[in-house]
């Protein structure tokens, strides 16, 4: 995405026209549409104004991708009873087949007093809760992937 699209899509998102904008800036509605169209760019200042003015940072607002921003903002609202009424696995096994089908095939008793050990371990150590010591390992997790991601790319 161009930056001009990412500031047309972060000012309609905060239901700013270009007038307003504009206005709030000290420039012309044109310099605006300018920037929108890639037809210019607006200077350090100018962007570090429209990010504030658009209540995102400066990184989010040169890689502003509206879809993902949506589901942070989803994400963000939806409140933990209904969080733990979605069946999670079911839902992820839409994207991710293997999900619906490793617990027939994957002896999981096997890795079970591991983990469980990690997370115990996460809680004497650090003091994490349970439920804090399991998103930890899933962001390790997470990391070991993006790094091989990363890795894999070179």
């Amino acid at each position: 995405m161009s930056l001009g699209s990412s500031l047309m899509n972060a000012r309609k998102k905060c239901g700013l026209s270009q007038e307003k904008v504009a206005e709030k800036l000290g420039v012309s509605r044109q310099t605006i549409s300018k920037w929108e169209l890639d037809e210019t760019l607006p200077d350090i200042r100018q962007a570090k104004k429209l990010s504030a003015l658009y209540r995102v940072t400066l990184d989010e607002l040169i890689d502003f991708d509206v879809e993902v921003r949506e589901i942070e903002e989803m994400i963000e609202k939806t409140s933990e009873e209904t969080q733990k009424k979605v069946d999670w696995t079911k839902v992820w096994s839409q994207k991710y087949p293997v999900l619906a089908s490793y617990q027939q095939v994957v002896r999981t008793d096997d890795y079970t007093p591991q983990l469980r050990e990690m997370l115990a371990r996460l809680g004497r150590e650090y003091g994490y809760s349970e439920e804090d010591a399991f998103l930890v390992l899933k962001d390790i997790l997470a990391q070991i992937w993006n790094a091989r991601e990363s890795a894999s790319g070179q």
